[in-house]
């Protein structure tokens, strides 16, 4: 019985408003067209690195395993509010059903935080492969990999569970505008009819210590790195620092975002949008351009997938 009224009054608000980033049409229009050039060139350049990993045997390391994890959780991770954010574009009201908002912050947090642990694997793989390298095809052996992915798409799905938990069970009854473009936890449960510092408190303690504490381990692990590689020769020092400095950029771009939000009560400031736009569109398009540009096997197995193809065509 008490969880049907709850339910009923968790359903009074049937859809929200997104504010989203502008009420002015031709900026609405500018930003109509950068986020679909970088939507666009988010999903061709994840899922080239994809494709490429599983066509070149060179690639099929761990280390481009967590790679191609990477690529295709920016892919969902970019998907799930971006093409909704251009539908609204065109709308002049930009409603989201409560059901489909839910869905968005579920899905939204599972990709956030699954990115996060993926990030620490990584760090961690980098610490095995530069510090120990003898011992790194027996520490970062395959059965391991596929453990570490379990655990982390697992992690990410319990964190997102228990977030959209705790705000599905809010009573919502107006106000129903959302101060963004996107449906994300701390701006829906500013909108409950109760009080939610209990509920602001978890977040933080949830999402909030997850961020800080994996980078504290993500900057310790880098630190450790920095001062192995002062002991190795030259060319294979250039190699592993361009790798490491392309995982810090990663790290401090999306972390940064994740702790600046959801490490602090849920107020909104001017600065939120701006850290949201780079969270959902800029990050995924940042990750294949690094991971790309900066390193030399990813470009020499593009070289040859697209001179195969090439060929293929004449």
């Amino acid at each position: 019985m008490e969880e049907t009224i709850l339910l009923n009054q968790t359903s009074l608000v049937a859809y929200f408003q997104l504010r989203g980033l502008s009420v002015n049409q031709k900026v609405q229009m500018a930003v109509f067209s950068m986020f679909l050039i970088f939507y666009v060139l988010t999903l061709i350049g994840n899922i080239l690195i994809v494709i490429t990993i599983i066509y070149d045997r060179r690639l099929h390391t761990p280390m481009y395993f967590f790679l191609s994890n990477l690529s295709f959780i920016d892919v969902c991770h970019s998907t799930v509010t971006v093409p909704k954010m251009l539908i609204d574009t065109w709308s002049e009201k930009k409603l989201i059903s409560f059901g489909a908002c839910v869905t968005q912050m579920f899905f939204l947090h599972l990709f956030a935080c699954t990115e996060i642990f993926l990030l620490t694997v990584m760090a961690y793989d980098r610490y095995v492969a530069i510090c120990k390298p003898l011992q790194y095809l027996t520490v970062m052996n395959w059965k391991v990999c596929m453990l570490l992915a379990m655990a982390l798409w697992t992690g990410g799905t319990i964190h997102s569970l228990a977030l959209t938990s705790l705000t599905l069970k809010l009573p919502y009854c107006g106000p129903d505008e959302i101060d963004n473009f996107f449906c994300d936890v701390p701006q829906v449960i500013k909108l409950a009819c109760t009080d939610t510092r209990i509920i602001e408190i978890l977040i933080i303690s949830n999402s909030g210590l997850i961020s800080v504490v994996c980078f504290v381990v993500l900057v310790v692990s880098y630190a450790v790195i920095l001062v192995s590689l002062r002991q190795q020769i030259s060319e294979g020092r250039r190699k592993a620092l361009s790798t490491c400095a392309a995982h810090l950029t990663v790290v401090t771009l999306f972390l940064g975002h994740c702790i600046f939000i959801y490490s602090r009560p849920s107020t909104s400031l001017p600065e939120d949008k701006v850290v949201s736009v780079f969270f959902t569109a800029v990050t995924p398009l940042l990750n294949p351009i690094i991971y790309t540009l900066r390193n030399e096997d990813m470009k020499s197995a593009l070289n040859k997938l697209m001179g195969r193809k090439n060929r293929k065509e004449e």
